[in-house]
């Protein structure tokens, strides 16, 4: 599929997570075969700019293009200003937050909260369109609750706006991460428009995301959660989408090198201190599938040095590997 002039190809991208999808990971999904991996979101308050999280999030050094930047905000003004300035710092796509259901973003009427002041969602996609040169797409859910689905008519408003792809996650705001995924609600909106639309929501195989294609008549698919700990999903839905085949998982070595390699490149984006403690959550995720998981946790999470956390890690692939218990 194409957002503006950029071939996008293979159709499976990387959702945007906050305090996941920083520039490491998006690398590593990008190598792993992602065919567009979008950040973690960026916000419009100026304030923020100087923080150094947000100049983290800015930093797009040695990542290969398309750039993919979201933004949140509920000003129309601001919004349009963050766009310009993640476009001056390498965005080639800007992406708007509608869709986030966290508490903290909602309460400041940003996010999915958005999506009940139609009007105002037209005035924000409005003046971000205009104020950068590069194409500018959105995410959303279906509505904000099951009594208020008005993804449709968000979906027309941003289609005039001149939004250039649409994500829709199949739930609600109110339905979190929990309630059963309406691919027919994507359908619906993918039917009622002529920018292409992007599924998202519990894409969690290969088969699942075929299915979810053929189903929704989606131009592509987003996956979330289920790159965690294994962003190899990407090329096997990647393969699969191609072949109708299955690539064979791969084995403890490649899997324990993609990880320290991962691990290597947070502690030198972050530093090694800070690195380490976001590593945590990371080598959780990578080590969840294994019985032996659990002792590396608890043996591995305390540790504070670097050069530590890279050594247990190391030690835990090289022990699957070869089937040896770890040492207690």
């Amino acid at each position: 599929m194409h957002i503006g002039p950029y071939l996008l190809d293979p159709p499976v991208f990387l959702a945007p997570m906050a305090g996941v999808s920083d520039r490491p990971f998006r690398q590593l999904c990008r190598a792993l075969g992602a065919g567009l991996t979008v950040s973690e979101m960026v916000s419009a308050n100026p304030a923020l700019w100087d923080s150094r999280k947000t100049r983290l999030r800015l930093d797009h050094t040695g990542e290969p293009g398309p750039r993919s930047v979201q933004i949140l905000g509920t000003d129309p003004a601001t919004m349009a200003e963050a766009a310009r300035l993640n476009v001056e710092y390498g965005a080639d796509i800007i992406d708007i937050n509608m869709g986030c259901p966290a508490k903290k973003v909602c309460g400041t009427l940003a996010g999915a909260a958005l999506l009940r002041d139609e009007s105002l969602v037209g005035r924000i996609l409005d003046a971000v369109v205009n104020a950068v040169p590069v194409p500018v797409t959105l995410k959303i859910r279906t509505g904000w609750d099951l009594t208020h689905r008005n993804g449709l008519a968000i979906a027309r408003i941003a289609e005039q706006a001149g939004i250039r792809a649409l994500t829709v996650h199949g739930r609600t705001r109110a339905c979190g991460y929990s309630a059963p995924v309406d691919y027919a609600a994507i359908h619906t909106l993918k039917q009622a428009v002529n920018i292409p639309v992007i599924a998202n929501g519990d894409i969690t195989s290969p088969e699942k995301a075929r299915w979810v294609l053929d189903s929704t008549g989606a131009d592509a698919v987003m996956v979330g959660r289920a790159a965690q700990g294994q962003p190899w999903i990407f090329r096997e839905i990647a393969h699969y989408l191609t072949t109708g085949q299955r690539l064979p998982l791969p084995d403890i070595t490649e899997i324990g090198q993609c990880v320290l390699a991962h691990l290597q490149h947070l502690h030198h984006f972050y530093g090694k201190s800070t690195g380490v403690r976001i590593a945590r959550k990371h080598l959780g995720w990578y080590s969840q599938h294994w019985p032996t998981g659990a002792v590396f946790r608890t043996k591995i999470n305390p540790v504070e040095s670097a050069a530590a956390q890279v050594r247990l890690t190391r030690y835990f692939f090289e022990h699957l590997a070869t089937q040896e218990p770890l040492a207690a």
